[in-house]
């Protein structure tokens, strides 16, 4: 259902990625009968598990950000259950694409075995027909009774609480508020969106739920890492040629910091042509509205100049890069949360009635899917607790 001007509801979740979808999910499937609003800035659920559609070809889809769902070990108890639909559906399947690493030898590249990383110790999970899928399907979990409503391709830029609970944009009025990415309430925000303040502080001032003021220094502490992710489509030959490539090519630590790339994604698309991303590294700029286009230009020419070097263990491919339609660069401001992140204790404000999820939320799957999932499971026990 898609949301319209001046609502009233019981729960605004801000951002649609894997856990604020999930966090839809389990209260539903904990027999929450409230209407819960889900606000996103993208055209779509997903977050940083997006796919890219484009206008001019209705086949295409790639995914630009999480290629997979990354676990530390196979989902138990409440985590399992919340998946067991998805896995039962066909949208969650195991991701077996093949993994490879690539270092820097003496003047070329060669390939090596993967680097060991936590987003490939453990089982991988892949979404069908896309990594949107699963968000997508969390989204649509039924029961409870409540209407879930959506808003794609707006951006929340002013919070205000009162008695009522709070409001988003002036237009609408929600009695609790989740945040599912930390944008609103860190100062990275004031740089890169241009913003004097940051919204949630202004919003309640200091003083008024020291779980709140906890929070918030907590995240302002809080650092993350950027991507630019260079998209682009193969030639259709380029598919034909390139029969067993690897799913992921995973640069060595060494590698990474002297080309500035931490891996390379291959997707085969449903008639067989292959899309390529470059998950770049940040060169440490400071980024801000005025700045971007310029930043994005920079990186999507640094990063093509790159590939032909990085692709070289793979003639077909590298040949093909001649043809290849670039279709972009993705910037992802907090791609990679760094630990420790936000404390358990600290994902529920019950005074302000402000929750928070997402992967930056410490704890078992730290910067992983399963610890985005798990802390949209925590909170929705305590956001029912508290109704």
């Amino acid at each position: 259902m898609q949301a319209t001007a001046d609502q009233v509801v019981d729960l605004a979740i801000i951002g649609a990625g894997l856990s604020g979808c999930a966090l839809v999910a389990a209260l539903r499937a904990r027999g929450f009968g409230g209407s819960i609003l889900v606000l996103e800035a993208g055209r779509g659920a997903g977050g940083r598990a997006a796919t890219r559609r484009r206008r001019d070809d209705p086949l295409w889809r790639l995914d630009h950000g999480s290629p997979t769902l990354s676990f530390s070990q196979q989902p138990q108890a409440a985590l399992a259950a919340l998946l067991a639909p998805l896995i039962a559906q066909g949208v969650l399947v195991p991701d077996r694409g093949a993994v490879v690493g690539l270092d820097l030898g003496s003047g070329a590249v060669q390939l090596v075995a993967p680097p060991d990383h936590p987003l490939l110790r453990g089982p991988r999970w892949r979404g069908m027909p896309t990594m949107a899928s699963v968000a997508e399907a969390l989204l649509a979990a039924g029961g409870g009774g409540g209407a879930t409503i959506t808003r794609f391709g707006g951006r929340i830029r002013s919070l205000e609480h009162g008695p009522q609970g709070w409001w988003l944009d002036q237009s609408i009025r929600a009695r609790t508020l989740v945040l599912s990415g930390t944008l609103l309430a860190h100062p990275r925000s004031l740089a890169m969106l241009d913003w004097p303040e940051v919204p949630l502080r202004v919003a309640l001032p200091e003083g008024e739920d020291p779980c709140l003021d906890q929070a918030l220094l907590a995240i302002a502490a809080m650092q993350a890492s950027v991507r630019w992710n260079l998209m682009l489509a193969l030639p259709p030959q380029a598919a034909a040629q390139a029969v067993a490539v690897p799913r992921q090519i995973w640069l060595t630590p060494q590698a990474q910091q002297h080309f500035g790339v931490e891996r390379l994604v291959l997707q085969r698309q449903r008639d067989g042509r292959l899309g390529l991303v470059v998950h770049g590294l940040d060169g440490g700029a400071t980024i801000t509205p005025a700045k971007q286009p310029e930043l994005l230009r920079q990186q999507e020419q640094r990063l093509r100049a790159l590939l032909p070097q990085l692709l070289g263990p793979w003639p077909d491919l590298q040949a093909s890069l001649v043809q290849a339609q670039v279709l972009g660069v993705m910037r992802w401001g907090a791609a990679q949360p760094v630990a420790p992140g936000l404390a358990p204790q600290l994902q529920w404000c019950a005074r302000s009635r402000v929750g928070f999820c997402g992967d930056w939320i410490a704890g078992p799957g730290f910067a992983m899917a399963e610890g985005a999932i798990q802390s949209a499971l925590d909170l929705a026990d305590q956001l029912l607790l508290s109704c």
